[in-house]
């Protein structure tokens, strides 16, 4: 929950306009509510030290642990002079460091054997890791001194922090409105908190924020976990329960039809799972509610087949089916493949065309006017049955005559906006069907897809081959790395092909700000060369160790028709090497690619890795991916690769990418960049609760849609559906 209607007074009137300025800009709390819900990261008890030995670089921190030694050094022959402070914990060390007239007081306050808290940004000087002017509250020395007495035989709380405002400081403000806590309108219903032996929310925060003991921090967490599964449950419920009351056109499969057409000319047999989610999203096309479902499925599962069958019963039915896909590659690639798998059958109105035949029409923002001009007539007729298009498929001058069904590719890459307005184009709402090739956790798909049913297709089709994963140190050895380039000329020699993934483009017009924030991470993790880009190593290969074999590059900035044209030639296997940005991420599907380089592979994510690597292996002939990084064996980039390299199972990697980022980046991500509400809830870790508060919540809701009977609870879903929010709830 991010705010409660009864804590809605401004920060500023309670803490005042600069401390109430911090809190909004760096931790966007806004009212008494948000700061109550401001919960405590982790607790220390006085005297426990906290392990310095995992201290995250170039965040900020707070610690608490001893001073090992002191000293004064001095610097610019004797003119300037600073103050070293060595913590330690038993774990590691941390250097303070104060300069000019700010060293007296710490040099006073911090002697050897002292404790204390410190809060600063963790930093690197000459590889050792130390914080500069931390700001700091001594323990223990002083009996009579208010910060002993206030943590004193307590939990101390640690909260997230921010620049100009340490977890100290944020207590004092939490201390100034934890009165305000009995103000605090529960929306459990009170028969559904008694039944599961909840304490109250006022009793939970108060023990979220200064509690007694470990128990009080169990009890409130259980309790202020439910809160926030509850209430997105109930909001995604009462979403669910509302599209199923809206009207549909029901499209039923027709007997002798252009799906049958399809099917008889098919060279293989569907995979038992193909058949199993079509039947799934045959039975929800057949109602006269709009279907909503979610289809994921591996990298290479045939997710596109499935949904070129649900578009051809569509068209069948009479009605039209439209194909988002986020990038202007991947909208031609799919058409190219569509109309490539149908033959025939996509060419109505043509000499030639097959009887059953209907038009497949590619839309994209950069096509010639003429060429538009002839796809939006054959839209707005009705005589093109499927379009495959990018955003410009949003666009207010398209028309449809009888849109029936919607198919979002890759539905992370689009705004709620842009596909509630492909939805609005029908006469009716539109069947939705979206696709994700990245595996999502069950409880990931409950929270953030839980108005939309999910099917999963995890069995690859009869024919793909094993993709092998080698990770290749090419600091630690540099004859692995000229290895790599051996294998992809080996692979090229017997008729296959090979991408070379290179994390940026290079070609001189980079973003200035984008390349300067790329050196700034780079120099961060102790490494100042920049990513590697993809005209640099295009170039270095055809001099060097690729040097005869017919190189391409592909990358986002390329003008459009250059981009499909490359792709053709790739495809059609007059390109041997192809040298590439993450552009070739998603579905590109040429089969007869076999081996995959990837640059700088430590700067993608688990999952990208996982969704390149999908690129090869797609024919006959076994896939190889060479992972090559220069992170040393020991560092978590190198753990990373590793884990990638050991399964070839998504969901698996999914969930250890999950666990590797922070929880609102990854609902944050999905829900269209809204902040996230889960403050407690982890959705890896608390699956439980989830099914639970989901099992509950439909109960709730079937019972009493408009809630009538549960003010609080609608009080508490008004607070958590700001505009943006109920823009994102509505994508269903």
């Amino acid at each position: 929950m991010d705010r409660v209607s009864a804590l809605d007074e401004s920060l500023t009137k309670t803490l005042g306009p600069a401390t109430a300025k911090v809190m909004a800009e760096q931790l966007d709390l806004h009212t008494v509510g948000d700061l109550l819900h401001h919960y405590p990261r982790r607790y220390e008890e006085r005297g426990q030290l906290t392990r310095l030995a995992d201290l995250p670089l170039d965040e900020d921190v707070t610690v608490v642990a001893q001073v090992a030694d002191s000293r004064i050094l001095k610097f610019n022959g004797g003119r300037g002079q600073r103050l070293e402070i060595t913590l330690t914990d038993g774990s590691g060390r941390l250097q303070l460091v104060f300069f000019g007239r700010g060293i007296h007081k710490p040099h006073k306050d911090l002697l050897p054997g002292s404790r204390g808290m410190f809060a600063g940004k963790v930093s690197m000087f000459n590889r050792k890791l130390q914080l500069a002017h931390p700001t700091y509250v001594p323990l223990g020395r002083d009996s009579g001194d208010e910060a002993v007495d206030s943590f004193a035989g307590k939990l101390i709380p640690i909260y997230p922090a921010c620049k100009g405002l340490e977890s100290w400081k944020i207590t004092k403000a939490v201390d100034a409105v934890l009165p305000r806590a009995g103000e605090a309108v529960d929306p459990l219903p009170p028969s559904l908190r008694e039944g599961r032996g909840f304490v109250t929310l006022p009793e939970a925060l108060l023990k979220v924020h200064r509690p007694d003991t470990k128990a009080d921090v169990a009890e409130a967490r259980d309790r202020l976990k439910w809160d926030e599964a509850f209430v997105l449950q109930v909001a995604l419920a009462r979403r669910r329960y509302a599209d199923a009351q809206l009207p549909a056109v029901a499209r039923k499969p027709v007997a002798g039809g252009l799906l049958d057409d399809f099917d008889a000319t098919l060279p293989f047999t569907l995979t038992d799972g193909q058949l199993t989610v079509t039947r799934e999203i045959f039975d929800d096309l057949a109602t006269e509610h709009p279907m909503h479902r979610l289809l994921q499925g591996e990298v290479g599962s045939g997710k596109t087949m499935v949904a070129l069958r649900a578009m051809l019963t569509v068209v069948d039915a009479g009605g039209q089916a439209a194909m988002l896909a986020p990038t202007e590659v991947l909208a031609q690639q799919h058409h190219r493949s569509i109309t490539e798998m149908m033959g025939q059958l996509a060419e109505g109105g043509m000499l030639g065309g097959a009887e059953n035949a209907t038009k497949v029409v590619l839309l994209t923002g950069s096509m010639g006017a003429a060429a538009r001009r002839v796809a939006l007539l054959d839209l707005v007729t009705g005589e093109a049955g499927i379009v495959i298009g990018t955003h410009a498929l949003i666009e207010d001058k398209v028309r449809f005559h009888d849109l029936g069904l919607v198919v979002v590719d890759e539905q992370h890459r689009f705004g709620v906006e842009q596909r509630d307005a492909l939805r609005s184009k029908g006469k009716q709402p539109p069947h939705l069907l979206v696709m994700t090739a990245t595996p999502i956790p069950r409880t990931v798909a409950m929270t953030v897809f839980g108005d939309l049913e999910t099917s999963v297709l995890d069995q690859l089709p009869a024919g793909r081959s094993p993709i092998a994963t080698h990770v290749v140190p090419a600091q630690d050895k540099p004859h692995f790395l000229a290895r790599a380039w051996e294998r992809v000329r080996e692979e090229v020699g017997k008729g296959h092909q090979a991408y070379v993934v290179c994390p940026r483009i290079g070609d001189g017009e980079d973003e200035p700000k984008k390349k300067a924030a790329a050196e700034k991470a780079a120099e961060a993790e102790g490494d100042k060369r920049p990513p590697l880009a993809v005209l640099d190593i295009a170039k270095q290969l055809a001099a060097g160790p690729l040097a005869g074999l017919r190189i391409e590059v592909l990358h986002g900035r390329m003008q459009p028709d250059d981009k499909d044209d490359v792709m053709r030639r790739f495809a059609a296997g007059e390109v041997d090497v192809l040298v590439a940005t993450t552009v070739i991420e998603v579905g590109v599907n040429v089969p007869n690619a076999t081996a995959m380089v990837i640059m700088d592979a430590d700067r993608f994510g688990v999952s990208q890795l996982h969704q390149l690597r999908g690129r090869v292996g797609r024919g006959s002939a076994p896939g190889l991916c060479l992972l090559v990084s220069e992170m040393p064996e020991a560092s978590p980039a190198r753990a990373r690769l590793g884990a990638v390299a050991s399964t070839l199972d998504g969901f698996e990697l999914s969930r250890i990418d999950l666990e590797q980022r922070r929880e609102g980046d990854v609902l944050g991500q999905a829900q269209s960049g809204v902040r996230s509400s889960l403050r407690m809830l982890a959705v890896i870790e608390d699956e439980d609760v989830i099914a639970a508060a989901r099992e509950e919540a439909v109960s709730v809701v079937s019972q009493d849609p408009e809630l009538a009977a549960f003010p609080e609870l609608r009080t508490a879903l008004d607070a958590l559906l700001d505009t943006e929010r109920e823009q994102y709830l509505d994508k269903g």
